[in-house]
């Protein structure tokens, strides 16, 4: 204020040169209201020019005594310049207010901006993703870019939840990285928008730009990561979402999946091990709408998981193991399994101390050796070797035992590893464990040798001399506890081990088999009696002893039943069976002493609704019996011959025809042997 500065001056000149107080008093208003007009208005303007006005009139006769009274000049001063401090003039003062104001203001200046907003950068980031969909070229790179982005996003969210705000909101760490962030999703922006205008110079700077935004947004991800790890965020200060129920919308199904993806990413170690928990219980609960989600769609879950697998914690290695093993279960994903690399961790932990994460990763290597393809991937990386150890350490419980015994039992299909598996002792070892009072173990044991020994006579004889023929045996016992299941797996067995060769079928008679097969042929379920009649139809073809044996033992009474059965194959083993028994010449009369038996092969065959293939079968159990000259009689005096002559003129059976020349030349002999006698 200029005014300000000429003020001492004006009033020093007035009073040096005698100057009248009407001019003085002119000067004082002239400058007062330009100060008031501009501090208040034209308000204040008008009303502090009156008092410059009244003192114009009376200023004359003060000023002009000066000279003569100087010395009270001076109290008039210091009494003008009280005045004018009271009503805001004093310059001083206005001084230091600006030297105040000045000051605050370069304070505010100097501070640190505030922190980037998690908020911004998490909607800035959301409304990315939503403009990312729009572009249509560099559909690939922008579809990874988009993939990084929802899952830095998450994190991102996942750190919005957390209430700690001493360590999450102010943390010197993370506002860095939201900061770092924002910059980068900027650049996004740009390229984004560069991309929908098609705007770019080149394709080839264009894709070079677009590779180092990915690289830069998955540092991002990583830093995020690292942060979390530091123990920054805990399942305490966690937000939880609920499980969906049972009808839940994919949607929520998805919100759930990708909230567990978020804990499992940047959660402490309780609020990961929570996660694979909770994960597990909707994969092992529902179908396979939750394993779909996560392979398909939420797919970085399953590269999380084969990475936990390594982890140095028992607890979340056992917990993701547990979930690998139910996503294994399922055909369709295990490629997705293989292709993320899980074979090698499983194997690891299969070597570690931790018990529990081996059973759920045998499980695992189970599922997925099912196919013959991944059997060199565990071979590879010395998962026989691990698996053999395993099965030979009997103070293992049976849940660990029984699927490394499958996994190996998968593994035999490949030549080389079988080989390798008879080197290490693996026969005696399995016989051993076929023992076993744990159903799952023995199962798994016994289907390891049937399939080991499978078209190798070299491996079977090595199976019979290690006591494999005793072993199987025993599981039939009638008195045992076993399931059906194992009896059902046990006679599979001995069917492919033991009719090769006579010495296995020697064993096998003399270990009790025989009364143990009739035992099941007459009262076991249907799916035994039907596995019982397949083994009693490979033993009746044997040798001629197993059919005077078995004859005596009373097997045809139990063949003739099975002819009237529903299934084809069964009726077709049964007439086979018992046409082999009747060859032997004491097994037919005893099968002709009973009238009934006969009698019910005739009715089968006059039966309208008999298809022809079971005809085939009744007619050659009839051929077998024209050879024994009561048997011959029965059925000549029977009333069903007319119907038998009436198959052989309807239809061109070769069965048909010759039995009716039989039972012909047989009436013939009668005739003459009565005529001769007469």
């Amino acid at each position: 204020m200029k005014w300000r500065r000429r003020w001492p001056e004006e009033i020093g000149v007035c009073s040096f040169c005698n100057f009248n107080g009407w001019w003085l008093g002119f000067v004082f208003e002239l400058d007062l209201s330009r100060y008031m007009q501009r501090e208040m208005g034209d308000v204040g303007r008008q009303r502090w020019g009156f008092l410059g006005l009244g003192l114009l009139g009376g200023g004359d006769g003060v000023f002009g005594c000066w000279d003569v009274f100087g010395f009270a000049w001076q109290w008039l001063w210091s009494f003008w310049i009280r005045w004018r401090s009271g009503f805001g003039f004093d310059l001083e003062k206005q001084q230091q207010k600006q030297r105040k104001q000045q000051t605050l203001q370069l304070s505010v200046a100097c501070e640190p901006p505030p922190p980037p907003s998690l908020r911004q950068a998490i909607e800035v980031i959301s409304s990315l993703i939503s403009l990312s969909h729009s572009i249509k070229v560099f559909i690939v790179k922008w579809q990874l870019i988009r993939n990084k982005l929802e899952e830095l996003n998450s994190g991102l969210i996942a750190v919005e939840n957390c209430d700690d705000s001493h360590s999450c909101g102010e943390s010197l760490a993370l506002s860095s990285l939201i900061a770092s962030i924002l910059v980068t999703v900027k650049e996004c922006y740009d390229l984004a928008r560069i991309c929908m205008d098609l705007s770019y110079s080149g394709k080839l700077l264009m894709q070079s730009d677009l590779d180092v935004l990915s690289t830069k947004l998955d540092r991002h991800v990583k830093n995020l990561s690292g942060i979390s790890s530091a123990g920054v965020f805990s399942q305490g200060f966690a937000i939880v979402v609920s499980k969906p129920g049972l009808n839940a919308s994919k949607d929520d199904m998805r919100f759930y999946i990708k909230d567990l993806l978020t804990r499992l990413k940047i959660g402490d170690t309780e609020m990961k091990r929570q996660a694979l928990v909770n994960l597990h219980e909707v994969l092992a609960a529902e179908d396979d709408k939750y394993v779909k989600l996560i392979v398909v769609e939420v797919t970085e879950i399953v590269n999380i998981l084969v990475n936990f697998l390594d982890s140095q914690d028992t607890e979340i290695q056992q917990e993701s193991a547990k979930v690998v093993s139910v996503i294994s279960g399922f055909d369709l994903y295990k490629s997705v399994l293989i292709g993320a690399g899980v074979i090698g961790p499983l194997i690891r932990i299969l070597e570690s101390e931790n018990d529990f994460g081996k059973e759920s990763a045998a499980k695992s290597l189970q599922n997925l050796t099912e196919n013959s393809d991944n059997a060199w991937s565990v071979s590879a990386h010395g998962g026989v070797t691990a698996l053999l150890k395993i099965c030979s350490i009997v103070e293992y419980r049976g849940e660990l035992i029984g699927p490394a015994c499958g996994v190996l039992r998968n593994l035999v299909s490949v030549e080389e590893i079988k080989r390798f598996m008879v080197e290490e002792g693996a026969i005696s070892s399995f016989i051993k464990l076929s023992r076993s009072k744990d159903e799952d173990v023995q199962i798994n044991s016994i289907e390891f040798i049937q399939n080991i020994a499978s078209g190798d006579e070299s491996i079977r004889q090595i199976v019979i001399k290690e006591g494999g023929i005793h072993a199987v045996v025993r599981v039939l016992d009638p008195k045992s506890s076993f399931s059906s299941k194992a009896r059902e797996i046990a006679l599979r067995a001995i069917e492919k081990l033991c009719f090769s060769s006579l010495n296995a079928i020697n064993i096998l008679m003399n270990c009790g088999f025989m009364d143990q097969l009739l035992y099941f042929l007459r009262k076991g379920e249907v799916s035994i009696q039907e596995l019982a009649l397949k083994v009693a139809f490979r033993l009746c073809g044997a040798s001629e002893n197993t059919k005077k044996a078995m004859g005596d033992a009373g097997f045809m009474p139990e063949f003739v039943r099975f002819l009237d059965a529903k299934s084809f194959d069964v009726r077709e083993m049964a007439a086979g069976a018992l046409s082999s028994l009747l060859s032997i010449p004491r097994n037919r009369k005893r099968f002709v002493q009973d009238d009934r038996n006969i009698g019910f092969v005739l009715q089968l065959l006059d039966q309208e609704e008999t298809n022809s293939g079971n005809k085939k079968f009744l007619l050659s159990i009839l051929m077998s019996l024209t050879s024994c000259n009561s048997a011959r009689r029965k059925i000549a005096n029977s009333g069903y011959l007319k119907n038998i002559e009436k198959l052989a003129d309807s239809e061109a059976s070769s069965d048909a025809k010759r039995l009716v020349r039989k039972l012909s030349r047989n009436r013939f002999r009668i005739m003459l042997s009565g005529i001769w006698h007469s």
